[in-house]
C-alpha cells in the first residue's frame, strides 16, 4: 500500500529533518529538528516525530502518535495514540492503539541462530518464513523502561510489562508481568 499512494508533505517539518524517498507527512503532523525519514512511509495527522529519531521504509504510523528522541522504527505498523519512549526500538513490528513503550523498550526482530520466526497461532507453533519478525502488541498495552520484546511475541490488550522485563513467548490480555529482584548491600572496606 505505501508504495501504491501518493505521497505529499503538509505537516511541519523542522529545520535539518530530513525525507528521503516517498513519505507522506500529514498537514497536523510534525517533524522534529534531526529525524530521519526514509520511505515509502506514511504519518498521519498529529504525530509528533522525534528529535533525531529515524524512521526507516515501510513504516506506518497512526494519527496522534508520538515517537520520542532518538527512537528507531523499522517496518513497522504504529497505531493512533501511541507513544515510543525516547531510545527505543521497533523492528517489523506492529503497535496496537494506545500502547506506551517506555524509554529504552526493545522489539528483537532477528533470532540469535539467524533461523526463521516461529509464532504460536491457535495453541500450534507456526513458522512465519521470515527471518526478520518483532513484536505484535494489542492495544493498550503498557512496558516499563527497558522491556524486551523477543521475536515473533504477542502481547494481548492491555497488558502491563514491567521494567527490565524480557518477554520470551505470549501474554494473554489483561496480564501484567514484572520482575522480582533481590539486592544484595554490603558494606565495603578500603
Amino acid at each position: 500500500m505505501l508504495t501504491r499512494i501518493k505521497h505529499s508533505i503538509l505537516g511541519n517539518v523542522e529545520a535539518c529533518a530530513h525525507i528521503i524517498g516517498p513519505v507522506t507527512v500529514a498537514e497536523t503532523a510534525r517533524i522534529r529538528s534531526g529525524a530521519y525519514i526514509e520511505g515509502p512511509a506514511f504519518i498521519d495527522e498529529e504525530s509528533d516525530i522525534g528529535p533525531n529519531c529515524y524512521i526507516r521504509p515501510y513504516t506506518s504510523i497512526g494519527k496522534r502518535v508520538r515517537i520520542g528522541n532518538a527512537c528507531e522504527i523499522k517496518n513497522s505498523i504504529i497505531m493512533n495514540e501511541a507513544h515510543i519512549g525516547h531510545l527505543s526500538y521497533v523492528g517489523d513490528s506492529i503497535i496496537g492503539e494506545n500502547c506506551n513503550l517506555g524509554a529504552g523498550t526493545i522489539t528483537a526482530n532477528y533470532r540469535f541462530d539467524a533461523g526463521t520466526v516461529k509464532m504460536m497461532v491457535k495453541d500450534k507453533l507456526v513458522d512465519s518464513g521470515r527471518t526478520k519478525l518483532g513484536a505484535v502488541l494489542g492495544d493498550n498495552v503498557k512496558t516499563g523502561i527497558n522491556a524486551l520484546l523477543m521475536p515473533g511475541v504477542k502481547v494481548g490488550n492491555n497488558c502491563w510489562i514491567g521494567p527490565n522485563v524480557v518477554v520470551h513467548r505470549d501474554m494473554p490480555s489483561d496480564t501484567a508481568v514484572f520482575l522480582k529482584q533481590n539486592l544484595e548491600e554490603r558494606s565495603i572496606s578500603l
